[in-house]
C-alpha cells in the first residue's frame, strides 16, 4: 500500500477516524459490545438508546476514577455515531414500521477486530494455520490441474494415506490429538468464525454500494429506458457473476445444505465434552448466526432489488404523467382557439401561400393490379367412414389444489425454518400421485423458497390414483421460509 492510498485512507475512513478519536475506547466498549460481541443485526432506535444508556453508566462510572466522562446523553451519541461525518452505524427504517433501526458498518466491524488483535495472546497457535495454508496450497495446484491421470494420481496416494492411519487406528497406535495442538485449533475456528460474521456486513455494504450507483445513475439519466434496464441488469448480473457474488452463493448454498447443517451442529456439541479445551459459549451457536447473517445477505439482496423496481416505477410515472400534463395543455389550447383564433390570441396567427404548387400529374398514378391467386392441386377432403369415440377421457382430468399445497407448506414452515420434499410428503401423501408432487416443484411464492441440492438423492414412496405403489428418485428438494430473519429494510 503507498503512501498517496494510506492518506486517503486516513481522510476517508470512517475506522480510521474512530481510532484516532478520544472517545474510542467508550464507542468500541459499547457498539462493539452491543453489534459484534452479541452479534445484533437489527436494533430499534428505543433498544438501542437503552442498551447504550446501560452501558454508558457503567464507563462512566470507570471513566470518572481515570479523570474523563461522556457528558452527552444515549441518544445524542447514537444520532451522532449515525451521521454521516461519523459512519459507525447505519440508520434506517424497516418496511411497515414507522421506529428507525440500526446496524453496525463494516468499519466498525473492523475498528473493532483490530483493537481485539492489540491484546496480548497467553497461547499463540501456528500449527493448525501452517496444515491450513499446506491443504489451500494442494486444493490449488490439484484444483488447477487439467490432467485426469494426475487427479487420478492424487486421489490414489490421498486413498494410501487413509489406509495406513486406518491400519494405524485398528492396531490400536493412533493417539489422540495433544492439548496444545487442540488449543492451536480451536484458537483457529474461532479466529475464522468471527472473521465471517464480520464479512457478512462488508458484503451487505458493496451490495448497498451498488444499489445507490444504480439510484444515481437512474437520478441522471437521459437516454432510452431501454438502455437504462440493460445497465442496471448487467450491474446485477455483475455482482452476481463477480468472485465476491459466486464464493457467497456457494457458502450459503453449502450452508443450506441439511446434512452440513447436522454435521456442523454434532461437531460443535461435542466441542465442550473435549477435557481442558476452553470453548466459548457462542461458539455451539456459531453455525446459526453464519445462516442468520447470510440469509439476511440474500433478504438485503432481494430487498434492494424489490426497492430498486419501485423507484424505476415511480421514475416512469412521473415521466408519463408530465407527459400527459402536455398533452392536457394543448388540447385546452386548441379548443380554446377551434373558433375564434384571433380573439383569443390575437396576432398569434399568419397565413402563408405555399411556397411552390403541387404537382401531380396522372401518369404518376400506378394502374390497378390484380392481386395474384393461387390454385391449389391437392385433392379435397375425402369422406370417412363413420367411427364412434369414446369421449368419457376427456372428461377424466386431474385437478391439484395448489391452495390446499400451499396452506400445508406455510403450515409446515411455521413450526420449522425449512422442510424437505421427502419428509413432507411423509406426513402429508400425495392423493393424486405424481401430478401433487410436480405441483410442490412448481411453487412460486414470495414468502417460500425451494433449494435444489443435486448433490442429495431422495426416494419418495407414493401411490397412484390406480392404486399401484411407486418410488421416485429425484434430487434433495427443500423448502425454506423465506421471512426467517428479522425485520426487513
Amino acid at each position: 500500500m503507498d503512501f498517496e492510498r494510506l492518506v486517503a485512507l486516513r481522510q476517508h475512513s470512517a475506522a480510521w477516524r474512530l481510532m484516532r478519536a478520544d472517545t474510542a475506547p467508550m464507542v468500541l466498549a459499547i457498539l462493539g459490545r452491543v453489534f459484534v460481541a452479541e452479534n445484533h443485526r437489527t436494533v430499534t432506535e428505543s433498544q438501542l438508546v437503552a442498551m447504550v444508556d446501560e452501558h454508558l453508566s457503567g464507563v462512566n462510572e470507570t471513566a470518572g476514577e481515570h479523570g474523563g466522562a461522556y457528558p452527552r446523553t444515549a441518544k445524542e451519541y447514537v444520532g451522532a455515531w449515525a451521521g454521516p461525518d461519523v459512519g459507525l452505524l447505519r440508520k434506517f427504517y424497516p418496511e411497515g414500521q414507522t421506529e428507525a433501526a440500526y446496524d453496525a458498518t463494516s468499519d466498525l466491524e473492523r475498528a473493532y477486530r483490530w483493537v481485539t488483535e492489540l491484546e496480548k495472546r497467553d497461547f499463540v497457535g501456528t500449527e493448525s494455520r501452517l496444515h491450513t495454508v499446506v491443504e489451500l496450497l494442494r486444493q490449488i495446484v490439484h484444483g488447477a490441474d487439467t490432467d485426469p491421470q494426475a487427479r487420478l494420481d492424487q486421489l490414489r496416494h490421498r486413498r494410501a494415506e487413509l489406509d495406513v492411519e486406518i491400519a494405524r487406528a485398528e492396531a490400536g497406535d493412533s493417539p489422540p490429538l495433544a492439548t496444545p495442538a487442540l488449543l492451536d485449533r480451536l484458537q483457529h475456528v474461532e479466529g475464522t468464525a468471527r472473521e465471517l460474521l464480520s464479512d457478512f456486513r462488508e458484503v451487505e455494504d458493496n451490495f448497498r454500494a451498488l444499489d445507490r450507483g444504480a439510484r444515481e445513475l437512474i437520478a441522471g439519466w437521459h437516454g432510452g429506458k431501454g438502455e437504462l434496464l440493460d445497465l442496471l441488469v448487467g450491474d446485477r448480473h455483475a455482482i452476481a457473476a463477480s468472485d465476491q457474488g459466486r464464493s457467497f452463493q456457494a457458502f450459503h448454498d453449502f450452508l443450506l445444505s441439511r446434512r452440513r447443517q447436522d454435521e456442523l451442529a454434532d461437531l460443535l456439541d461435542t466441542l465442550p465434552t473435549i477435557p481442558d479445551l476452553p470453548v466459548h459459549p457462542r461458539l455451539q451457536h456459531i453455525h446459526e448466526d453464519w445462516l442468520v447473517a447470510a440469509e439476511r445477505t440474500q433478504q438485503t439482496v432481494r430487498q434492494l432489488s424489490e426497492q430498486l423496481r419501485r423507484f424505476l416505477d415511480d421514475k416512469v410515472w412521473l415521466e408519463n404523467r408530465r407527459v400527459m400534463d402536455l398533452l392536457r395543455s394543448i388540447e385546452r389550447s386548441a379548443l380554446l382557439v377551434r373558433n375564434t383564433p384571433t380573439a383569443h390570441a390575437p396576432g398569434a396567427f399568419t397565413e402563408l401561400d405555399a411556397a411552390a404548387p403541387r404537382l401531380t400529374l396522372p401518369m404518376e398514378r400506378p394502374l390497378y393490379a390484380p392481386a395474384p391467386t393461387d390454385t391449389l392441386s391437392a385433392p379435397g377432403p375425402e369422406a370417412g367412414d363413420a367411427v364412434e369415440v369414446d369421449a368419457t377421457s376427456l372428461f377424466d382430468q386431474v385437478f391439484v389444489d395448489l391452495p390446499r399445497i400451499t396452506a400445508t407448506l406455510r403450515k409446515a414452515l411455521r413450526r420449522r425454518t425449512q422442510v424437505d420434499l421427502a419428509s413432507h410428503l411423509a406426513e402429508h401423501p400425495p392423493a393424486l400421485g405424481l401430478a401433487e408432487i410436480v405441483a410442490h416443484l412448481a411453487l412460486a411464492e414470495d414468502d417460500i423458497e425451494v433449494i435444489v441440492d443435486e448433490t442429495q438423492r431422495d426416494t419418495i414412496t407414493y401411490t397412484s390414483p390406480d392404486g399401484t405403489t411407486r418410488r421416485l428418485t429425484l434430487a434433495r428438494v427443500t423448502f425454506v421460509r423465506a421471512t426467517t430473519i428479522g425485520s426487513s429494510e
